[in-house]
Formats: C-alpha cells, structure tokens, sequence
C-alpha cells in the first residue's frame, strides 16, 4: 500500500496536485510529440525532402522521421529509468520535459530542404531522436508522479491524469494546426505558419521549472529512499568491521557494487517486460492510425479538406477523452484486465468499420469512426498506467515500467503510419490496413491474458518488495 493509503487532508490536497501537474506535463509533453505526427503527414514532405520525390515515398520518409521518435523512446526508457529510480522521479520528469521543449522549439526554427538541402532532414532527425528520448522518459515520470502517491485502491483513477494527457494533446494539437490554418494563408502556413505549434513549445521549459520548485517527490520513492538509506548504514558498519575499514570507505565500495535498477528489473523479469511491451502495441498502433494516419490518408487518398478531418481528429478523440478515467476507474473495481481485453477485442473488431466510414469522406461518418474507435482505445490506454507500474517494485518501477512502455511504443506506434502508407500504396485498398490493426489488437489481448494471469492478480500487486 502506498504512503498516501490513509492521508490526512493537507496530503489529499498534495496528491491533488500531483495528479493535475502530472495530467499538465503529459499533455504537453505529448502535445509536442503528436504535432511533429500532425506535420508529417501536412507540410513535412514537401519541406524536408527533395522535391523530385514521388508523393508517396516522401511521405513514407516523412513518417520514416517520425518512427525515429519511437526508436528513440526506449533508450530515454533507460536513461531517464535509471535516474528515475536511483535519483527520484522528479529529477528525472522535469529534466525530460526540458530536453523536449528545447527540441521542438528547434524543430520550429529548422530550415527547409530547399534552404539547406539535406542537412534539413538530417538535423529534423536528431531532434526527432531528443523528442523521442524525452517522451521515453516522461511518461515514466508522469506516471509515478500521480500512482505512487495515490491510495492502493484508487491508483487506476490516478494513474489515468497521466493518460489523460494523450486525448488533451491530441486536441491542442490540431486545434493549433486549424487556428494556423484559418489565421494564415496556405501559401504562408507551408511557408512558416506550421512552425508556430513548435515554438510555443517553450512552455514546457517553464512548466518544468515549477515542477522542480514546488513540487516533492512521490511518497513512495520517498520511503524507498529513508529504507535504503537505514539498510546501507546497517551493512556499511557491519562491512567497516569486517574489513577494518573506514564506515565511509564502506559506503563507497557498497554503493560501487549496488547495480543499476535497469539490470535489476531485466535480470528478474524478462517475461513481464516482453508481456507488458506486448500489452501496449494495440492502444499505441491503432492510436497512431486513427490520429496520424488518417490524417494523410484523407487528404490525400479521400481528397478531403484538410479542416474537415483535423476537426474530425479533434472531436473524436475530445470526446472520447472522459473514457480514460471511466475505464481505470472500472479497472479499480472489476480488475485491469477485464477493462483492457474488452477494449482490445472491440478495437480489433472496429477495424474494418473503421476504414469503412471514413471511405465515405463524409464529415459525420469520420467522427464516428474515430470517435468509436477512440473510445475503444481509451478503454486499453486509460487503465495501461496503473497496470504497468503495479508489476514492479518501487525500487526499479520506473525502469521497468518505462521499458515495457516504450518498446510496446515501438512495435505499436512507430511503424503504424508507415506500415499504413505502404500496405495501401501495394492494395489500394484499406482492408490490409484494418487487418493490421485486427493484429495488433490480438498480441495485446493475448499479452494482457498471459500477464495478468500469470501474476494471479488483476490489480494492486506489485512484483517484489511491497510499497
């Protein structure tokens, strides 16, 4: 049980905010994420890459720099999992969220192809890579913030203001793509006014610092800490005894000889991070062709108004967006995996409606395809927070949940536009791509039935020592 299990008021109002700075860094940190997404499919192809390209293989490299977030992902999963466990969540969540608003705030500023030829796309890539090395380790941070000071029983609800970020930044993201839009011509959004979403991305640097000003770290990595502390002050006199060595000498050698939370959680559960990777590839796959994918697909296949499907995009998923808390409140009460496979199967089974409404380039029949199917995906991603970290104990929670988290990023999300752009670039047709999407949803929906099961808990366990 966590420290915030039986919290007074004041604690109340502490965990409060936790859950709100948490639902604000995530939704700006993804809202950075998802408008490279929205530009790739938009202008990036004709900016940054030559122009005696075909259309389709300038998208695919298009969305190719977009994969590079991805790839990226589990590598900040790392980095930021390590010094997320070792040194406190805080740290590690308010130095992602810098990196990423530094790079996007550069991506905004970046000439074009035309201006700098093929350094363009070459530095778009490694800001990509800062990008993606941020969000990898963000959502960790994020995540932790809210679970880890929440009530055992209440962390899906929790867990969710994390989660929430996702649909928030998804609408702030088109909704700034649309107002540029109406606010420049299209001649001047190709030209500049796309790289006004990126610039305002300076806000982040500010909101981290005030995480890092105002708020503490998490009740439970705080306990871990006090515990660690007395347990390495207990062997470090017994060693200096032993040894007839100095009880700081002593410290030094143990903590030289501690190993690094990351071998930890990889050494002890291979498996659970394979299965919790496998959980996510559904919600993150099908998320990316509803939002990013669609996008291209309908003004360029379609030939709908650019206005027309970003609107779609921000209204189905804006109103879908309250399924997230509804789902991990469920989660808390009939289990996670009950909540998740439910949505899994119905994700898989809309598919095909999907793609068969939105053929109908008609501005209703798309909001209700990515509404649905928003909603059923909320039903995966809403309880995935707190159905992650409860795997792990607190001393690597972060590095093992970031790690399955990001490489289900991965195998879902990064190759989804791609694989989406080449499969009907080959049929010329979108059944290939609903069959895809079908796919992704049965690893998760085994995934899910094969972790869950395998722990003989559908929630509040956590592997390892108890927190």
């Amino acid at each position: 049980m966590t420290a915030a299990a039986a919290a007074p008021p004041a604690a109340k109002i502490n965990i409060a905010a936790m859950a709100m700075t948490s639902l604000a860094a995530a939704s700006i940190e993804w809202y950075d994420f998802f408008i490279y997404g929205t530009a790739a499919a938009l202008v990036f192809p004709k900016l940054f890459f030559a122009a005696s390209l075909p259309p389709a293989v300038a998208q695919i490299a298009a969305f190719s720099t977009f994969a590079v977030g991805f790839i990226a992902r589990p590598v900040g999963g790392v980095v930021f999992g390590h010094f997320g466990d070792r040194v406190g969540r805080k740290t590690a969540l308010v130095t992602a969220m810098v990196i990423m608003g530094l790079a996007t705030t550069a991506i905004g500023l970046l000439p074009s192809y035309a201006t700098i030829g093929v350094a363009a796309p070459l530095i778009l890539i490694v800001l990509r890579f800062a990008q993606g090395l941020a969000v990898g380790g963000q959502w960790g941070g994020a995540v932790l913030l809210s679970v880890e000071n929440a009530p055992a029983n209440k962390r899906g609800f929790y867990g969710s203001f994390a989660q929430l970020g996702v649909p928030v930044a998804v609408v702030l993201a088109n909704l700034i793509f649309l107002a540029m839009g109406k606010l420049v011509a299209p001649d001047a959004f190709q030209a500049w006014g796309w790289r006004i979403p990126f610039l305002l991305s300076i806000l982040l640097v500010a909101l981290g610092l005030y995480v890092q000003l105002k708020l503490e770290d998490t009740a439970d990595f705080q306990a871990l800490q006090a515990r660690e502390a007395a347990q390495e002050a207990a062997a470090a006199q017994a060693l200096a005894a032993e040894k007839s060595i100095t009880v700081e000498a002593a410290r030094t050698r143990l903590r030289a000889e501690k190993r690094s939370p990351i071998l930890k959680v990889l050494s002890r559960h291979p498996k659970e991070i394979a299965l919790s990777a496998g959980s996510f590839v559904a919600a993150n796959g099908t998320f990316y062709v509803i939002v990013t994918y669609s996008i291209a697909y309908a003004t360029k296949v379609l030939h709908v108004p650019r206005p027309t499907i970003l609107w779609a995009v921000v209204l189905g998923a804006g109103l879908a967006a309250p399924m997230v808390p509804i789902a991990s409140i469920l989660s808390d009460r009939i289990g996670r995996r009950a909540v998740f496979m439910t949505g899994a199967l119905l994700a898989g089974l809309w598919a095909f409606p999907f793609f068969t409404l939105l053929n109908q380039a008609a501005f209703p029949a798309m909001l209700l395809a990515i509404f649905v199917a928003s909603i059923f995906n909320d039903l995966m991603y809403g309880p995935q927070a707190a159905l992650m970290t409860e795997i792990y104990s607190t001393e690597f929670r972060y590095s093992g949940a970031s790690l399955g988290y990001q490489f289900g990023g991965i195998f879902g999300g990064a190759f989804a536009p791609i694989i989406s752009e080449a499969l009907f670039d080959r049929y010329h047709s979108s059944t290939p791509i609903s069959v895809y999407m079908a796919g992704l949803c049965a690893v998760s929906l085994v995934s899910v039935f094969l972790l869950t099961l395998g722990r003989g808990k559908t929630h509040s366990r956590a592997m390892g020592t108890a927190s």
